[in-house]
């Protein structure tokens, strides 16, 4: 029977694949042949799987043996090209590492694979996760497949994209400053950045080691739930890592908090302003109660944010030098092998953040920039405490602007920079946030995942 993969949740496909309905080889071979037909245009993917039909011929031999049969068993997933698949290649969309392969499954990955997902190909991003837009790609930017002119968001643009262009049922992003919810809202999508160590960060290339989160994209809140549900918990390989809390209240979140002179900020598009009020009256209308909240230091969070990602980036970032993997270009000495090698192999906005971390932890300026950032991070993290003791969840927009032109802003870095001005928070508190169409982020706090489900849920009626 054909497949509709437009209205296809990982639920309906399980339903339809339990039933007989379609086999999980069918339900691949649909996505096979829709990206075939449009990725061409929209550059979503590095590679496709050469042997995704064989992956989805053992999910449904365990389908007819009935072993293994979960929700997520024979699911096509995109992954994004900085999460590690052992034997497959991984090269965080740079040209410092192609050719690597990787030696060993992402804790991801490997509690994926005990579910019997199906892994479609790995997608487009960022150069190392740095970026906004997917323009940042040593392999050209990935297009939104609503408007090819515009940009899918970065810097987990391919995951988005794969998602919103029917490629995969779901995908794997990383989110350091809003790399997972802001490429989700311009693709509109849903997209969760989870709490700080719910998710292990084994087996991701590591951008910001304090910031970063494996978070997961789909078409629906629902989604989003059963994949977070698998892929969470405490990690032996990463020590940052925790399992779920147990005890966690079942009341019903009816709490919203909106940052005080939110909407009064400049650099909001009149359309995004619109549209979030829309959705607060909509909220207030079905039971929920919306009340200002003062996060007085708010307006420094996109400061800090820039100064201990780049002074995090600068240290992660020395690994690659062209001695241990990834290509190598000679020079006359070992440091001219360097200079060479990440020259010729980093891309300009890698370069840039290096350069700028590398600043900021000289002598003489680590106390003035980032032991500063730091102590301005630990007086945000406080003001969303205080906040959640008199709301369930805060709600903002998740982009300043809905997707732009593609080589709009690549010239003014600032520009790009200001479109994390709202996902950078729940980076720098550790807490969760969620995007859901149409440009709303939910943020909730630490282990509260369940609050953002019950809400996004919500959301997704009143749409």
């Amino acid at each position: 029977m054909p497949i509709n993969l437009a209205i296809l949740t990982i639920k309906k496909a399980h339903e339809g694949m339990l039933s007989g309905a379609f086999s999980a080889v069918d339900l691949a071979t649909a996505y096979l042949e829709e990206i075939k037909k449009k990725d061409g245009d929209i550059n979503a993917f590095r590679e496709v799987f050469a042997d995704v039909i064989e992956q989805a011929k053992k999910a449904d031999e365990k389908f007819a043996k009935k072993e293994g049969v979960n929700p997520l068993l024979g699911i096509p997933f995109s992954i994004k090209d900085n999460i590690l698949i052992q034997g497959r290649k991984a090269g965080a969309s740079s040209k410092i590492l192609e050719g690597y392969v990787a030696p060993y499954d992402a804790t991801v990955i490997a509690r994926l694979k005990e579910k019997g997902v199906v892994f479609i190909g790995r997608v487009n991003m960022d150069e190392f996760a740095m970026g906004g837009s997917t323009e940042n790609s040593a392999y050209g930017p990935t297009k939104n497949p609503h408007d090819l002119g515009n940009v899918a968001g970065g810097s987990s643009g391919g995951s988005a994209a794969s998602v919103a262009a029917d490629f995969s049922l779901a995908s794997l992003g990383s989110d350091t400053g809003g790399s997972i919810r802001q490429p989700a809202a311009f693709c509109e999508v849903v997209g969760l950045k989870p709490t700080y160590g719910s998710v292990s960060r084994h087996g991701l290339m590591a951008m910001g080691s304090s910031l970063d989160v494996i978070g997961p994209l789909t078409k629906t809140v629902e989604d989003a739930e059963i994949i977070f549900d698998a892929i969470k918990g405490e990690d032996k390989y990463d020590s940052t890592s925790f399992s779920p809390v147990k005890e966690i209240s079942t009341i019903s979140p009816k709490k919203i908090g909106i940052p005080k002179g939110l909407l009064d900020m400049g650099g909001i598009d009149p359309e995004v302003k619109a549209n979030f009020k829309e959705m607060v009256l909509k909220l207030e209308k079905n039971g929920y109660q919306i009340s200002e909240v003062d996060l007085p230091h708010l307006s420094y969070s996109l400061a800090a944010y820039y100064i201990i990602m780049p002074a995090e980036v600068s240290s992660n970032m020395s690994r690659f030098d062209g001695v241990k993997y990834g290509i190598k270009k000679e020079g006359g000495n070992l440091l001219e092998d360097y200079l060479n090698t990440r020259g010729e192999g980093l891309g300009k906005e890698v370069r840039r953040r290096i350069m700028l971390g590398t600043y900021v932890l000289s002598s003489g300026y680590y106390d003035a920039y980032y032991a500063k950032a730091n102590r301005v991070r630990n007086v945000i993290r406080e003001d969303f405490s205080k906040a959640f003791t008199l709301v369930d969840a805060i709600l903002t927009p998740t982009a300043p602007s809905h997707s732009f032109k593609i080589g709009e802003k690549t010239s003014d870095p600032l520009a790009m920079y200001l479109e994390d001005i709202f996902t950078v928070t729940a980076n720098l508190a550790g807490i969760p946030a969620i995007s859901v169409p149409s440009n709303i982020q939910i943020m909730a706090p630490h282990h509260r995942e369940d609050i953002l489900f019950a809400i996004g849920k919500d959301i997704e009626k009143l749409r």
